[in-house]
């Protein structure tokens, strides 16, 4: 019998986002079992991978600081298989510790923290060289690009590191508090996974336009875990 994402809603099952995330997570990790097992023999550490993860993604903070946006695609591409391999090592070599994902999610943050930072750290640089190059400016509104386009990627870089914190935060709270909080499907891989694109186009409006999803999508699933919780303390009568 085939069940539609309606009827898995309604039975409280898992969405078609989420079965679609999962399936995929499972592929990706088929894929790179091979290599799993090679780190683990070489007797390379869960925490080296994370380490270097966070190395990448500041690297490609800076390549995107230095409009160099294909190049940071790239970095985080090797960034995010990193994030999936440090995880899957630590449960192969079974250490996994509680300190362990701890470190991977702080690091984790700084890591992305790292890119947009150093995608508005762009945006402010192009401003600066406006201003002491007009006939750049000119040049710039011939084709159709308003110098106050470089405002509005900064101020988007900015609000979607703050979405981004939002997201990951919001579930660290509840769980803090004793509540599981799954729910929200705009999560840190389809972060890296908008950026990775509008990297490699290397064009303004998909870097532009990639900002605006991950601040609209970021917070409305900060948004969803926040009535979340609230379904299941003040709604379920349970504060």
């Amino acid at each position: 019998m085939t069940v539609t994402p309606a009827d898995a809603a309604k039975r409280g099952g898992p969405s078609a986002i989420a079965q679609l995330k999962e399936r995929a997570k499972h592929i990706a990790h088929d894929v790179l079992s091979p290599v799993v097992r090679g780190l683990a023999g070489l007797g390379i550490k869960a925490d080296h991978l994370t380490w270097l993860g966070l190395a990448l993604g500041v690297a490609a903070g800076v390549a995107f600081f230095d409009g160099q946006s294909q190049l940071a695609a790239g970095l985080l591409l090797l960034g995010g298989v990193c994030d999936i391999l440090d995880g899957e090592l630590a449960r192969r070599s079974g250490v996994t510790s509680r300190f362990g994902a701890f470190l991977d999610s702080t690091l984790d943050r700084l890591s992305e923290a790292a890119v947009l930072v150093g995608i508005a750290g762009f945006g402010v640089r192009n401003l600066e060289t406006l201003a002491f190059e007009p006939e750049r400016v000119v040049r710039e509104i011939q084709s159709g690009l308003d110098p106050v386009s470089w405002v509005v990627l900064v101020l988007l870089a900015m609000l979607s590191l703050v979405g981004s914190f939002m997201v990951s935060y919001t579930r660290a709270r509840a769980e803090g508090l004793g509540l599981e909080c799954k729910v929200g499907w705009f999560e840190r891989p389809e972060r890296l996974v908008l950026l990775m694109l509008a990297g490699a186009i290397h064009r303004f409006w998909a870097l532009a336009g990639a900002l605006l999803l991950l601040t609209v999508f970021s917070i409305a699933t900060a948004v969803q875990r926040m009535v979340h919780v609230w379904k299941n303390t003040r709604g379920a009568g349970r504060d």
